[in-house]
């Protein structure tokens, strides 16, 4: 015979978060009825719950944007693709391994190309960076 541990639904105040014991408790309740239904009761509550969360991670724990030439790396390998997929979109094979190495700067059309290839938006693309000596 299986003994089973019933939990206790905690108590949560719907209200905008403040401090990390109000964000651990949400957290916590999120837990418990993470897989309700979405229509129900327990599902509405999930998804306020989950705005709630990320509107407390995004201002206590902000995560900067990566520099334009890490966003380029990171999406090709996303997409499996080689520096040499670049030639064409950055320009020649020598200028692509320049810009990837941050040997030279993204030009505004090397920008618009590779925010239509890579899916990057555009404002990723044209944020300043250091270049290599």
């Amino acid at each position: 015979m299986l003994n089973t541990i019933k939990l206790m639904p905690i108590q949560f105040e719907m209200k905008l978060l403040r401090t990390e014991k109000e964000y651990d408790q949400a957290l916590e309740r999120l837990n418990q009825i993470f897989d309700a239904v979405p229509a129900s009761k327990q599902g509405e509550e999930a998804e306020l719950l989950a705005l709630l969360i990320e509107e407390y991670e995004e201002s206590n724990y902000p995560i900067d944007a990566p520099d334009p030439i890490t966003a380029i790396r990171i999406r090709m390998e996303e997409l499996e693709l080689k520096q040499k997929d670049l030639v064409g979109v950055i320009g020649t094979k020598s200028i692509v391994s320049e810009v990837l190495n941050k040997k030279r700067s993204l030009t505004v059309k090397m920008i618009r190309n590779l925010s239509e290839k890579l899916n990057l938006a555009a404002k990723v693309l044209v944020q300043e960076y250091d270049l290599l000596k």
